[in-house]
């Protein structure tokens, strides 16, 4: 069985001088091409499509270690962001293509912090953002969702998994 990935330390948390690289070497990818649906008038990529690209990198990092985000929502529960932070670096055209590189990191009490690098072709950042989620139960029609402060023991499994990062 190969070695478990490094755990994110204070070194390679956000804000350090090596977390761009703890991410590029330990996090979830997802590729894609920036299309004309992606983009404004002039071909660039429109900010909301970032936003969408970071939820389904987050989703497709979850099936990967082996709960799909629909199973969660079947029973009841919701991971909503509640933070997000992009700071674009460069724009990102139509006909680009673009790596998606996510880090889980550790819980800080009931949130679940995400940081991501959206690279360009030849890999440099074009955008990095910071997200943070936070697991709900939804309690039915017109009820409030109840915050979980305690995670059902499957989800638990997953998040432990997403921080440790694919397997190398």
């Amino acid at each position: 069985m190969p070695a478990s990935p490094a755990m994110p330390t204070p070194e390679n948390l956000p804000g350090s001088a090596t977390d761009v690289d703890f991410v590029l070497s330990r996090g979830w990818s997802l590729r894609r091409r920036v299309l004309p649906q992606h983009t404004d008038h002039a071909g660039v990529m429109w900010h909301g499509a970032y936003v969408a690209w970071l939820e389904e990198a987050r989703v497709e990092a979850l099936a990967a270690v082996g709960l799909a985000y629909s199973d969660l929502a079947a029973r009841g529960l919701e991971l909503p962001v509640v933070s997000l932070a992009i700071d674009y670096r460069q724009a990102l055209r139509h006909g680009d293509r673009v790596e998606i590189r996510s880090q889980a990191l550790p819980r800080r009490g009931v949130k679940f912090p995400w940081r991501s690098l959206l690279l360009d072709g030849s890999g440099g950042v074009a955008a990095e953002a910071r997200v943070e989620l936070v697991a709900v139960a939804m309690e039915g029609p017109g009820r409030p969702p109840r915050l979980l402060r305690r995670l059902p023991e499957d989800l638990e499994r997953a998040v432990t998994a997403l921080v440790a990062g694919p397997v190398q």
